[in-house]
C-alpha cells in the first residue's frame, strides 16, 4: 500500500512519523510530499521517507492520501491534485473545518474521510475523531483507522457535526490544558518556587491525576470530593473557583471553539 501525506507541517510530520512504520506499509516507505524546499531537503536528510518536490511524481499512484494543509491552501492544492487522481484512491482530511462534501466536488472523488486530530499525536498520545462519506467501504475504514491508531487513539462518530464537535474538545483541548498549566506555574512562581521546581510541580500533578482518573472508573467529581476535606485547603480553592464561575468559563470556551469550527465549514461547503 502507498501511503501519501502532502503537507509536511506539524500535524502532517506527527502523523507521517507515526505511520511510517505501520505494517500497512510493507517494505514501502511512507510518501511525503511539501513545497518548501528547506523542508523536503531535511527530511530527504533523515531516510525516513519518500520525500517529494512534485506531485506528478506521487499522487498519481498512492492508494492513501492524507491531506495536511492549512485550510486557506486547499483551494489551489485541490486544482493542483485534480487532474492526478483517480476514483480508486481515498482521502483522509487532517484539515479543520473542511467539509466532506466540499472536498468531494473540489476534487470530484467520493472516497474521502474527515479527521480531527490534536497536538498530542507527537508523542504518540493523540486522539483523533474521524468519519467518512458513504462511498468508503468498511475495509478501507479499517486500514485508515490502523493508520490514524499509530498516533495515539481514534474515536469512530457518525456524521461531521461530532467532528466540529470534537474540535472544541479535543482538537482545541491541549490548549486549555496550557492554559490552566500556565497559571499553575505562573502561582508557583509567585509563591517562590523556582521555574524548574515549579515545572515539576505543575507537570508531575497533571500527569499523575490523568493516571488516577485513567486507572479508575471514578468520575473527576468523585475524584475532586476525595481530595478535598470541609474547610480544607483543596476546598478553599475549589470554592474560589466555583465562586469565579470558571465551570461555565471552560464550557464556552470549548462551544467557543465548536462554533468556530461549524463556522469555517459553512465557509468550505
Amino acid at each position: 500500500m502507498k501511503v501519501l501525506v502532502i503537507g509536511a507541517g506539524n500535524m502532517g510530520l506527527t502523523y507521517a512519523e507515526g505511520m511510517m512504520d505501520s505494517p500497512l506499509l510493507g517494505k514501502q516507505k511512507l510518501r511525503i510530499y511539501d513545497t518548501d524546499p528547506k523542508k523536503t531537503t531535511s527530511l530527504k536528510k533523515t531516510n525516513q521517507f519518500n520525500v517529494y518536490e512534485k506531485l506528478t511524481d506521487c499522487l498519481p499512484d498512492s492508494d492513501i492520501v492524507f491531506i495536511a494543509v492549512k485550510p486557506y491552501h486547499a483551494e489551489a492544492l485541490f486544482n493542483e491534485m485534480k487532474p492526478l487522481l483517480n476514483k480508486q484512491q481515498i482521502f483522509v482530511s487532517l484539515m479543520a473545518g473542511v467539509t466532506i462534501q466540499y472536498i468531494q466536488k473540489e476534487l470530484q472523488q467520493n472516497k474521502v474521510i474527515r479527521t480531527m486530530p490534536n497536538l498530542p499525536a507527537q508523542v504518540g498520545k493523540g486522539v483523533t475523531s474521524y468519519t467518512e462519506a458513504a462511498e468508503v467501504s468498511r475495509v478501507e475504514l479499517l486500514s485508515v483507522r490502523n493508520l490514524l491508531d499509530t498516533t495515539g487513539e481514534s474515536v469512530h462518530v457518525n456524521s461531521e457535526k461530532f467532528i466540529d464537535a470534537s474540535t472544541g474538545i479535543s482538537g482545541s483541548g491541549p490548549a486549555y490544558v496550557f492554559y490552566f498549566m500556565n497559571s499553575m506555574l505562573e502561582a508557583a512562581k509567585k509563591m517562590g518556587f523556582s521555574d524548574y521546581d515549579s515545572k515539576v510541580l505543575v507537570s508531575n500533578t497533571f500527569e499523575g491525576a490523568v493516571e488516577l482518573f485513567n486507572q479508575s472508573n471514578l468520575s473527576p467529581q468523585s475524584w475532586m470530593n476525595r481530595v478535598a476535606s470541609k474547610g480544607g485547603t483543596t476546598r478553599a480553592a475549589l470554592d474560589s473557583m466555583e465562586d469565579n464561575n470558571v465551570k461555565q468559563l471552560i464550557e464556552d470556551a470549548a462551544y467557543a471553539a465548536f462554533h468556530r469550527a461549524v463556522e469555517l465549514g459553512e465557509q468550505n461547503k
